[in-house]
């Protein structure tokens, strides 16, 4: 009787980390007009981005389906194996009520399902500390008992280019979106309690960077005994500014860089780059 992990693909995990980390991935699917490809399988990043920025309509994003999670649960539960599933945050996406839904129809009590409050590098984060846990043998109940404490320490905070991928997505509303697009502001992002939210705003990047820096040392002491992601959208040289600015500013090193997948991208857009990081 085993532990498997399950996460959906805005964790922006790529198959091959998954096949290592002995983790299952769901993915979520993003639409171009009538056709439709799920992430990380049937499109890939730099795909998805070369159609975002040439596409005269934003593209849609769609949660599996409760039928996309239950042959997994059917499987564990044939074999007796617990599950933990770990899903990008219930008030982005209906991830976590499909797969709530799924757990229902197979009626399996060993399956734990994770609403993270969180995507991309910040899921990422509580993915590997589960599978550390479970390599480790920890029971299933004491790696999820971790996991939602974790979960509240973990931060997402992102510098953007635009609102206006977040308000078309229906992330943002119109009048906070209308803000930085009018001015021509660097906006800064935060998620709170699930919700993204606009924390500051700043004319041009390198104040932008300065802002987010600030609102880092604001928010509480960095806990170095887990890792410091940077994600970005289709270009990196922002966040490699970044990171740069947190070593000489925070001490922070070592900073592990990923590309943001095409789900979360459709919605911050081209030039984003999005920290995440565990506070004290």
């Amino acid at each position: 009787m085993g532990i498997r992990i399950i996460v959906d693909s805005t964790s922006d995990i790529s198959a091959d980390q998954a096949s290592r980390m002995n983790i299952t991935i769901v993915p979520l699917k993003v639409i171009f007009g009538d056709k439709e490809y799920r992430e990380g399988e049937e499109i890939s990043i730099d795909e998805f981005y070369e159609k975002l920025v040439k596409s005269e309509s934003l593209p849609t994003t769609s949660q599996p389906a409760p039928d996309d999670f239950l042959r997994y649960f059917k499987e564990a539960k044939s074999a007796g194996d617990k599950v933990i599933v770990l899903v990008i945050g219930s008030k982005l996406s209906g991830t976590f009520q499909s797969a709530v839904i799924a757990k229902e129809m197979v009626d399996y009590e060993d399956i734990y399902v994770i609403d993270s409050k969180t995507s991309t590098c910040s899921l990422r984060i509580l993915v590997e500390r589960a599978v550390d846990l479970r390599d480790k043998g920890v029971d299933a109940q004491e790696i999820v008992a971790k996991l939602m404490d974790l979960k509240e320490r973990t931060v997402l905070i992102g510098l953007v280019d635009t609102l206006e991928y977040l308000h078309k997505g229906g992330r943002l509303s119109k009048s906070s979106a209308l803000i930085g697009t009018l001015l021509k502001f660097k906006p800064i992002i935060a998620l709170k309690d699930g919700t993204i939210g606009l924390i500051a705003k700043e004319r041009g990047v390198q104040k932008g960077i300065t802002r987010l820096i600030e609102a880092v040392s604001e928010m509480g002491e960095v806990d170095m005994d887990f890792p410091v992601y940077l994600g970005y959208a289709q270009h990196d040289d922002r966040c490699k500014r970044l990171r740069e600015k947190l070593a000489s500013t925070l001490g922070l090193s070592n900073i592990t860089m990923y590309p943001v997948g095409c789900v979360i991208g459709t919605h911050v857009g081209p030039g984003a780059c999005i920290l995440t990081y565990v506070k004290k």
